[in-house]
């Protein structure tokens, strides 16, 4: 790497609108890579401030960490990414975000004959629970998959 493209932990955080802590943790979590210096001191490549917007983004869209880490995992972690590859991420994570759209649509336009009432597993149900079929997985609602309460 570049000396010259280079940037101290305080530098990433200041210009991403992070933490240093989040750096950090974004770091333990495989998200972005640091090498050290002689002095034992993180340096990231310059591109890591692209990889820390697109984590910020997909937080935004309510994607998880593990989600974002498996597309960030597509990239080239030794160079910036080209085009084609942000095209590749993007593909990735327009299909899960669309799921997620439609689950997100389906509660909406079903909420009016359910608002207030939140138990997801009377008999009568229109929206989710037909025939109490969510009451034998236990209390609460039980709507969403494992994945998406990550």
């Amino acid at each position: 790497m570049d000396k010259n493209d280079e940037l101290a932990i305080g530098e990433v955080a200041a210009r991403s609108g992070v933490s240093v802590a989040t750096v950090r943790f974004y770091e333990d979590r495989g998200l972005i890579q640091s090498v050290r210096n002689a002095g034992n001191h993180r340096r990231y490549p310059r591109h890591t401030l692209r990889r820390i917007a697109v984590v910020r983004a997909g937080q935004r869209f309510g994607l998880s960490l593990a989600e974002i880490g498996e597309a960030l995992a597509t990239l080239p972690s030794d160079r910036p990414p080209t085009q084609h590859d942000w095209a590749r991420l993007s593909t990735v994570w327009h299909d899960a975000l669309t799921e997620r759209i439609e689950a997100l649509t389906e509660v909406r336009d079903g909420l009016t004959g359910c608002i207030g009432c939140g138990c997801l597993s009377m008999t009568s149900c229109p929206i989710y629970n037909p025939e109490d079929a969510r009451g034998a997985d236990g209390p609460g609602a039980q709507r969403w998959p494992t994945a998406a309460r990550a």
